[in-house]
């Protein structure tokens, strides 16, 4: 049977393991898919690079028309990255009738609605699941393992760097800033980490993730975000305390078609699987009306696991060919998008007080938190050895939102109150 030719637009760390996988597991691949898989050209940066990799200098160019404009190729494979000129790249692929696959989690999350309806008017499959928890097979969990159910909630560790950090700060007791120079010497973090740290990478994968779970379009400005920058190994000295694990969450909530989408740091019960999800590994949680709670657990990153969701999404794409449904399985957003407001929104909460040590101090906290309706599940007031006055700590009930912003802006004038030293979510 004739070979489907691949286009590969990229030829980095990714793009070296698509092509290790697609030369080493030919008789694996076809037995699949009925007929060999062949790398037909292989756009690079640079032609003379040394690469560890043996790759028929042939294959190669530096022109991206020669993959986009070929009428030999049948699938483009986009692991360059960046926004342009990828997208543009792959509208063309589109536009010329090739299937694409990418692991480009910036473009979906920010373009993907235009992108999958460019697919649809090519009868073309435009699949990603490698844009998402690396070799996890989230994307095609939700799409096909969820298709009977319908999902009320998604939490997860999305972003192996700032679960690395937070897992050695947990650990090692050790600084942020310490541990941060650690991650990018070891190459776990960029020299630029902003993206990591301050939680946008892990927003960008939310905003797909709960695009695909809840059947609307979420934007990445629909998503709440914090990140890990502020986090002292005091706050993780606490949870660890009391019995909790700081993590960086992405959370996708749906309650009565409204629906909710943040990342930030959050206690998470040591009882709770997510609590034990450390280094550079990922994890999704995610709730069923049926089927109840289920966990996906994985490397989020790395050459041969984020090529492996790659070559799987390649697999997919051949199949729909060979039976004629390609551009029939894609993603449609068909519910209006409702987000929830500051008042729908209820979690508990862990607060951390720097206070004077005088009498009447907590009477008058408490009266704060009844005033806006947040009950207290409990408080503990002790000294603080580096510290002349003393400490409380908070868990709240669930409470909105709202009320606990009104709670932490009273509590910012209020003259017992010395300063609110830390406020986080609590989970499980």
């Amino acid at each position: 049977m004739k070979p489907i030719q691949v286009g590969l637009l990229g030829l980095g760390t990714v793009g070296t393991g698509v092509v290790r996988i697609i030369e080493g597991h030919q008789e694996d691949l076809m037995s699949q898919v009925g007929s060999p898989i062949q790398v037909r050209k292989v756009l690079v940066k640079d032609m003379h690079k040394q690469r560890h990799l043996n790759i028929d200098p042939a294959l190669m160019t530096e022109d991206a028309s020669e993959v986009v404009y070929d009428p030999e190729i049948d699938v483009v494979v986009e692991v360059m990255g960046g926004i342009e000129p990828t997208k543009q790249l792959i509208l063309d692929a589109l536009a010329q009738g090739k299937h694409v696959v990418t692991a480009n989690k910036d473009l979906m999350a920010l373009h993907g609605p235009e992108i999958l309806e460019q697919a649809r008017a090519n009868n073309c499959d435009v699949f990603y699941e490698a844009s998402v928890a690396g070799g996890i097979p989230i994307i095609r969990t939700l799409m096909e393992g969820f298709s009977s159910d319908r999902i009320k909630k998604i939490m997860g560790i999305v972003n192996g760097t700032t679960n690395y950090i937070l897992t050695k700060m947990s650990q090692e007791g050790a600084a942020y800033q310490d541990v941060l120079k650690e991650a990018q010497t070891l190459g776990y973090a960029e020299s630029d980490p902003t993206s990591d740290v301050e939680g946008l990478d892990a927003a960008r994968k939310m905003a797909i993730l709960a695009t695909l779970g809840f059947h609307t379009t979420i934007g990445l400005e629909d998503v709440e975000v914090k990140g890990i920058s502020s986090i002292s190994k005091e706050d993780i000295a606490y949870a660890k305390r009391l019995g909790y694990e700081m993590k960086l969450l992405g959370i996708a909530e749906r309650q009565d078609d409204q629906i909710s989408v943040v990342v930030q740091p959050t206690m998470v019960k040591t009882s709770h699987p997510l609590a034990s999800v450390n280094g550079v590994f990922n994890a999704v949680y995610v709730y069923g009306e049926a089927v109840g709670e289920t966990m996906f657990y994985g490397p989020g990153a790395g050459e041969m696991p984020t090529a492996t969701s790659v070559v799987a999404d390649l697999v997919a794409v051949v199949k729909n060919l060979r039976i004629g449904v390609n551009g029939k399985q894609g993603h449609h957003a068909y519910r209006t998008k409702k987000l929830k407001t500051d008042d729908q929104i209820h979690y508990k909460n862990f607060i951390l007080l720097d206070v004077h040590d005088r009498a009447g101090v907590l009477a008058r906290i408490t009266q704060v938190f009844a005033e806006f309706g947040v009950s207290l599940e409990s408080v503990v007031q002790q000294p603080n050895p580096n510290n002349p006055d003393a400490e409380i700590i908070i868990i709240t009930h669930e409470a909105s939102q709202a009320s606990m912003r009104k709670v932490l802006d009273h509590f910012m004038s209020l003259d017992v109150i010395k300063e609110i030293k830390s406020a986080y979510r609590v989970e499980g």
